[in-house]
């Protein structure tokens, strides 16, 4: 028997969000789809909500070796989009390294337009394989918070960075044209941990990546002004800074921070996923811009 519905166009793993601007000011969700095995999910907005929220999920609750996911975001000007996860996107054992699983994401803002990216960190199983380039148009005027993240993988099966190959690429693209075209790079930031291409002169990938359980990057750009500092009280920023430095040195915490081309760059490593989340979290909670732009619901996957 022939279904009555129509064939869909989208090839699998292939997903569209786009996003406009309300009259009234408020983001709504103007286009969500999505093919197996990508699945979004967007909760009923509420009045007060600071911008969309929508959840990046997956079947299954991970990515089989050879799984294919292409995810396109288009945030129209002033509008505002968060992106979160249910938890850690699993990458399961792919059958041999020609095996390739990825995701691809490619984002267009707006003019105005916001985007808060804040997941869960992607947790590579052994012998898996695995590819992910996110690309991010930015027009003038416009904001992006960026969290990117990976763990050493299942602790409880005594996997520790047992992966076979990970490689992560982050590109930002300043368009100073209202149709996004006549880009110009930023930021291209690329990770790849590979446990087969290495001599015997160098270190193993476990003991490259010195005891540490996850390694991250944060990446944030803005047009607006920010308060200084020192329009805050000076006690409880003291106070503040003394217990995060107690933690970064009881939980094995390194860090980096640059600024590249209006972009801030943070760079960070921690003996536990926990340590990594309370530490980031508790940056972008006393930060605050985060919370305030896009909402607390921006922020529950570092929390």
């Amino acid at each position: 028997m022939d279904s009555p519905f129509p064939k869909s166009s989208s090839s699998p793993g292939e997903g569209r969000i786009v996003v406009d601007l309300l009259p009234n000011h408020t983001s709504t969700l103007g286009h969500i789809s999505y093919q197996y095995p990508l699945k979004l999910i967007s909760p009923s907005p509420k009045v007060d909500q600071a911008s969309v929220l929508v959840f990046l999920l997956s079947y299954g609750g991970g990515l089989v070796g050879g799984d294919q996911v292409n995810l396109s975001i288009e945030v129209q000007s002033g509008a505002k989009l968060s992106i979160v996860t249910q938890g850690h996107t699993k990458v399961f054992q792919s059958v041999s390294p020609d095996v390739v699983t990825r995701q691809n994401l490619k984002v267009h803002l707006k003019k105005g337009a916001a985007l808060c990216l804040l997941p869960d960190p992607v947790q590579p199983f052994e012998s898996s394989v695995y590819e992910q380039v996110q690309i991010f148009n930015i027009a003038l005027g416009a904001s992006l918070c960026l969290l990117d993240w990976v763990t050493h993988g299942r602790s409880a099966r005594g996997e520790n960075w047992s992966l076979t190959r990970w490689v992560g690429r982050n590109e930002l693209w300043a368009c100073d044209t209202p149709d996004l075209s006549k880009s110009r790079l930023l930021v291209r930031d690329t990770i790849i941990l590979d446990s087969l291409e290495r001599s015997t002169q160098l270190q193993t990938l476990q003991e490259s990546m010195y005891k540490h359980a996850v390694v991250g990057a944060r990446d944030f750009r803005s047009t607006e002004t920010r308060e200084k500092e020192a329009a805050s009280p000076q006690l409880p920023i003291q106070s503040w800074r003394a217990t995060r430095l107690a933690q970064e040195r009881e939980s094995n915490l390194l860090w980096s921070a640059a600024s590249v081309r209006g972009c801030v760059i943070v760079k960070f490593g921690a003996a536990t996923v926990e340590a990594g989340r309370n530490w980031i979290g508790s940056m972008l909670l006393q930060e605050g811009s985060i919370g305030r732009e896009f909402g607390e619901q921006a922020l529950m996957c570092v929390r």
